[in-house]
């Protein structure tokens, strides 16, 4: 089993707690320098043991993959190697034609509200199933919900002050561009690399765009499209695909642009809660984000097996996020910042339902006020904390 994630994201503590108990267990941190030499030199005696082996940061030496393989082609029994990786292993330039088939991989995200505060974190479960009948109250308001966005979800920076969590995401970032993402692909100047990063993050939750962002930056466009890539590859960025049916032609095919951390996006634009919360201010764009990412990382363990896009026509109406089922039931969710929902907020949502007729569940405007609101034709408004606050 590979559980692969972001750095930083308690992949070795989780492993280590999962491998607690068992007798005979041996961890191999790569992170090591006699130890990575020790894999390198010889990959075969390296994994050779019988019992269960952690291995830490595969990635570092890929070529554990291939005698694993051989390990594991002559002893199938599960349970034998847990490995993990600070980027996408499989996108990894050095990758052997290894374990396809014979790995399971887990992704693990930074944090979310649910397992911070010990919410049950079950709103898409609960929306399938309820569909409009949803209700929620809450005592969070803007800057409530403004704060958590400012902390993120990185075990190491939500336990910091906020002096301290800003040298935690420098220090991050930096090591991730200048180690991790030259493990996956060579880059010709780093310097290129942290500024499309400080674009990026000012365009959070906007259309993912290569050819403008290449225009803006000055990189090439077949060089920026490979850095957008090896972005998504260490999970610092994710692209929302579009979503369309054969029903609505006028839908907009272009990706949106979120990060996987919201905490990392206020780092980079140099916003705080106050900052945020000013008229000028990032804090609708980044509101979104975080929504978005509360339910990217719900999807990995709610029962409904789903898959998240966004919507928008090509009369600029929006839903922030679209989640469809196999059997095409959806939900639609649209963030405000605000505490008062407007009637041009549920356009996209009612624009999204008069095309999905009995497969539209429900339509939520996740927003900042307190109350739950009801606009008929399935759509309703909740306060933001119903997404790991409410459960089926």
């Amino acid at each position: 089993m590979l559980v692969n994630g972001a750095r930083q994201a308690g992949k070795s503590t989780l492993t280590r707690l999962a491998a607690d108990g068992r007798p005979g267990t041996v961890v191999r941190l790569l992170d090591d320098a006699a130890t990575l030499r020790a894999a390198q030199d010889d990959p075969a005696g390296f994994v050779e043991h019988d019992k269960l082996m952690v291995i830490d940061e595969i990635q570092l030496a890929p070529e554990l993959l291939r005698a694993i393989k051989v390990l594991v082609d002559l002893d199938p029994r599960p349970g034998r190697f847990l490995l993990t990786g600070s980027s996408r292993v499989l996108a990894l330039r050095t990758l052997p034609d290894a374990l396809p088939g014979r790995m399971e991989v887990i992704e693990l995200w930074p944090f979310s509200q649910g397992e911070m505060s010990g919410g049950p974190d079950l709103f898409i479960d609960a929306a399938f199933r309820h569909g409009a009948g949803l209700e929620h109250s809450s005592r969070l308001r803007k800057r409530d919900y403004l704060e958590l966005a400012v902390a993120g979800g990185f075990p190491e920076a939500v336990r910091r002050t906020p002096r301290r969590r800003t040298a935690f995401f420098a220090s991050y970032l930096s090591t991730l561009i200048e180690r991790d993402v030259l493990e996956v692909s060579s880059i010709e100047r780093q310097g290129d690399m942290f500024r499309l990063l400080a674009l990026l993050a000012g365009r959070v939750s906007g259309l993912l765009v290569p050819g403008t962002l290449a225009g803006q930056t000055g990189i090439p466009r077949t060089t920026l499209v490979r850095y957008l890539e090896l972005l998504a590859t260490v999970f610092l960025i994710k692209s929302i695909p579009a979503w369309s049916s054969g029903q609505t032609a006028r839908a907009v095919g272009t990706p949106k642009l979120a990060f996987v951390d919201t905490g990392i996006v206020c780092h980079l634009i140099g916003q705080d809660t106050a900052r945020l919360d000013e008229p000028d201010g990032a804090a609708g764009p980044v509101l979104e984000n975080f929504v978005v990412m509360e339910l990217a990382r719900q999807l990995t363990w709610a029962e409904e097996r789903a898959r998240i896009y966004h919507y928008r026509t090509k009369d600029k109406l929006e839903v922030d996020a679209v989640i469809e089922t196999p059997d095409g039931r959806v939900i639609g969710v649209e963030v405000k910042a605000g505490a008062t929902v407007r009637t041009e907020d549920l356009a996209g949502l009612r624009n999204l339902a008069s095309h999905l007729g009995d497969k539209f569940v429900a339509g939520y405007v996740l927003y900042t006020g307190q109350q739950t609101l009801s606009y008929g034709g399935k759509i309703k408004a909740l306060p933001i904390d119903a997404l790991w606050l409410l459960a089926p």
